[in-house]
């Protein structure tokens, strides 16, 4: 049986309006040039699915498009490729999508979201939607690094040092991730082993072309491995279906 919606007729889907409806949430954004521009969006639906399969899920169709990407955390606007949303955007798709399930009868959802920017837009949609419909539904939003046990970190950097969640754009997670769900639309030939980016402890705009490396990634990406992608993986999964339990237990 699938998880995937898209592949459901409408009376297979409103017959799981008990079941956790699960969105992935993405972006079509530059990651490098050993990563394609669906990096995120790739991230987010695989782990819905494996998700799925764990608490008896459905996997709606991926939001492919995401909030603005910052220099520092993702390469911002300065490459070919990278399509951002404004935040008033991210909020009214995301409201929409909720609210149609919601009229639906749907009360158990769930994002995934794999763009560290899209978290404040999301959490924005849930608000207005748990006001607009009094609470029916139980919402909630995750990604896969919040849950990832601490010991994952060591496991997953024993080769180079952690960079920093903001940094690990395209660099060892992220191409782990990549390696281990989607190998085929992974270029590992092309991969540029840089220093990582200087941080900064501010915002500015204009943009500059230098104020992210010129291959797009933010820290090395060395030492990346399938490999490592399963150790992820296998341990977020189980800390995520812990939330699952907990938020999506019956409420007495």
């Amino acid at each position: 049986m699938t998880v995937y919606m898209r592949e459901m007729t409408w009376p297979e889907f409103a017959a799981r309006k008990d079941d956790i409806i699960i969105i992935p949430v993405g972006s079509t954004e530059q990651h490098a040039q050993h990563l394609p521009l669906c990096t995120d969006a790739v991230i987010a639906e695989r782990f819905a699915a494996a998700l799925a399969k764990e608490v008896h899920g459905v996997v709606m169709p991926t939001l492919c498009y995401g909030y603005k990407s910052k220099p520092l955390s993702g390469g911002g606007p300065l490459f070919p490729g990278t399509i951002d949303l404004n935040g008033e955007t991210v909020i009214r798709l995301a409201y929409d999508v909720l609210m149609e399930l919601v009229r639906d009868g749907f009360h158990k959802i769930l994002f995934m979201n794999a763009h560290f920017e899209n978290e404040a837009f999301l959490v924005e949609a849930m608000d207005l939607v748990n006001r607009d419909t009094k609470g029916f539904a139980t919402i909630v939003e995750t990604n896969w690094w919040d849950p990832m046990p601490p010991d994952v970190i060591d496991r997953v950097f024993d080769e180079v040092p952690f960079p920093g969640w903001a940094f690990e754009h395209a660099a060892v997670t992220e191409t782990s991730l990549m390696l281990y769900f989607a190998p085929e639309l992974c270029h590992m030939d092309r991969l540029v082993d840089i220093k990582n980016a200087e941080p900064l402890p501010y915002f500015r705009y204009p943009l500059y072309k230098t104020d992210v490396p010129e291959c797009g990634g933010l820290a090395s990406a060395k030492s990346s491995s399938a490999e490592r992608g399963k150790i992820i993986v296998d341990s977020v999964i189980p800390e995520v279906v812990k939330i699952c339990k907990k938020e999506f237990a019956p409420k007495h």
